[in-house]
């Protein structure tokens, strides 16, 4: 079994769902891949239940067994 430690995929949950990452995936990464892009606008997202600023995204890199939720806005009623 590879790690995070030894460069290898690992799992992480996103908005619930378990998703493989390599070493190295950063929120932002993932953040793209559910919103369509890290520049989408009313997106916002959730480490293991605390909010990383949208300015943090890039740099903040996601560790084995880590929950991401990725919440994005929607208009109307």
């Amino acid at each position: 079994m590879t790690t995070p430690e030894d460069g290898g995929p690992f799992a992480v949950i996103v908005n619930g769902e378990t998703k493989q990452v390599e070493s190295g995936t950063t929120v932002a990464d993932l953040v793209a891949d559910v919103a369509g892009s890290p520049d989408a606008r009313g997106v916002a997202a959730a480490l293991n239940g605390a909010v990383v600023p949208r300015g943090r995204w890039t740099v903040v890199q996601l560790g084995e067994d880590d929950r991401l939720e990725v919440l994005t806005a929607v208009q109307g009623g």
